[in-house]
């Protein structure tokens, strides 16, 4: 690959002896592709059985794979399932340096299309609540479409400056993701436009943007909690100094700890005040395309401010929705349901009271139709096969799942009756309505192969 001068320039002075293994690794080797199995809707034993020799194990995540062959998600039945997101390896490493645990309130700061949040996601399952932000609106949609695929049903959207967000949830959540907007050296090989359009200006411009949204980041962050600041490129402005000024602007928040990180590399000490352990550098030797870590940790210790979300007291179709919902799943509703236009939703028990406008809340459990309620996808897409109390359970080259995600009816035992999941092994595609042998196709029409 040829590089601008400049920036060949520069990568010598930063890698040093490392630059010739830097300049092999992009002539040597293709984007690296992978995948990452969603642990909301199937077990890693489970999909390493389905995906076979396709997948290799990546040390960015437990649930992290390399493919070895190119696997086109538009037409498999398992990625309309959701039991994964295309994403590549490393991608996946900020995510795994956060560490969000279940019940945490996470907020994922510059969130589309979705790879982390799904990722967070899948860790807190399906308790706490995730707060996903996406400033640029029109990215906002492939976010939800995301978590709505893999079964997420504990996350808010907004599309909001970061500024205001900070404003209104002050000290509000466990963790923070801060990937912020970058000038995109990692996509060097994904992204030819990335490289044609590199320039120090640029990488400038993205380090004082990036402030901008770290220190807006920090007052979301509850004492005691963390913030994980990411970028996928290789420039010390945006990287270690970038951190170094956060730590000297930021008294409140100390060095955190990724040195017992199973990948990458410390830190390059181009930042006085930025100890190397506190970050992690991904290159392209290491196996993924570029990524840079660093954890900070707010002092103190308080649990996050958040004033609890008050239900109307009245809804028209709460009490109806619980009883459709009972009547199609075997578990137990977890939190409250809101009727918000023609949908009915189940909102999560952590959601906060904001003024705040959200784009999606919960999930979607059922739609108004001619005054009464049916079942909607996306609760379905949040289900497993055994949470269902009728299913049909098809193997991934099955022609029925096929014919079913072209949109068509499919024959089914005449013992179903009612509103039955269509299932991928134990991860739930979508529905139908069984009538005497013939499931009647519910799979929405943009969704279809």
């Amino acid at each position: 690959m040829q590089f601008p001068t400049l920036f060949e320039q520069r990568m010598r002075a930063l890698l040093g002896g490392a630059y010739a293994d830097f300049a092999a690794a992009f002539e040597a080797d293709s984007p690296a592709r992978g995948l990452r199995v969603n642990s909301l809707k199937i077990t890693r034993e489970e999909a390493m059985t389905m995906l076979g020799e396709e997948i290799i194990p990546t040390p960015f995540s437990p649930w992290g794979f390399r493919l070895t062959s190119e696997r086109k998600a538009g037409s498999d039945p398992l990625h309309h399932a959701g039991v994964y997101y295309r994403q590549e390896p490393s991608a996946m490493s900020a995510v795994t340096a956060l560490a969000p645990a279940r019940g945490e309130r996470v907020l994922d700061l510059c969130a589309a299309p979705g790879g982390k949040s799904t990722q967070i996601a899948a860790a807190l399952a399906g308790e706490g609540l995730l707060w996903c932000n996406e400033y640029v609106r029109a990215r906002a949609t492939p976010l939800m479409q995301n978590l709505e695929r893999c079964g997420v049903t504990n996350a808010v959207v907004t599309s909001l400056d970061t500024a205001q967000l900070a404003d209104h949830l002050p000290a509000a959540f466990d963790a923070v993701l801060c990937d912020a907007p970058c000038s995109g050296e990692g996509m060097f090989r994904k992204e030819p436009e990335a490289l044609a359009q590199w320039s120090v200006e640029n990488v400038e411009l993205c380090a004082a943007r990036q402030r901008t949204i770290l220190d807006a980041a920090a007052k979301t962050v509850r004492a005691g909690g963390r913030l994980l600041y990411s970028t996928c490129t290789f420039a010390p402005e945006e990287n270690e100094q970038n951190a170094a000024w956060f730590l000297a602007t930021h008294p409140d928040f100390e060095a955190g700890d990724l040195s017992a990180l199973p990948f990458g590399q410390p830190a390059f000490s181009v930042a006085e005040g930025f100890p190397a352990a506190a970050g992690r550098r991904i290159l392209p030797q290491h196996g993924g395309e570029g990524h840079f870590l660093a954890l900070f940790r707010r002092k103190g210790a308080e649990a996050p401010s958040f004033s609890p979300f008050i239900p109307p007291k009245k809804d028209p179709y709460a009490a109806e929705a619980a009883a459709l919902y009972r009547a199609v799943f075997a578990d137990e509703p977890q939190g409250t349901f809101v009727t918000v236009g023609d949908t009915v939703r189940l909102l999560p028990p952590a959601l906060p009271d904001t003024a705040l406008h959200l784009l999606s809340a919960g999930v979607a459990v059922a739609e108004v139709c001619k005054n009464r309620l049916e079942p909607a996808h996306s609760i379905f897409a949040a289900k497993q096969a055994a949470q269902c109390r009728s299913v049909i359970s098809l193997p991934p080259d099955s022609p029925a799942l096929a014919a079913f995600l072209h949109g068509e009816a499919i024959s089914c035992d005449e013992a179903l009756s009612g509103w039955t999941a269509v299932a991928v092994g134990n991860a739930v595609v979508g529905f139908g309505k069984a009538v005497k042998g013939i499931l009647k196709n519910r799979y929405p029409k943009g969704l279809r192969i």
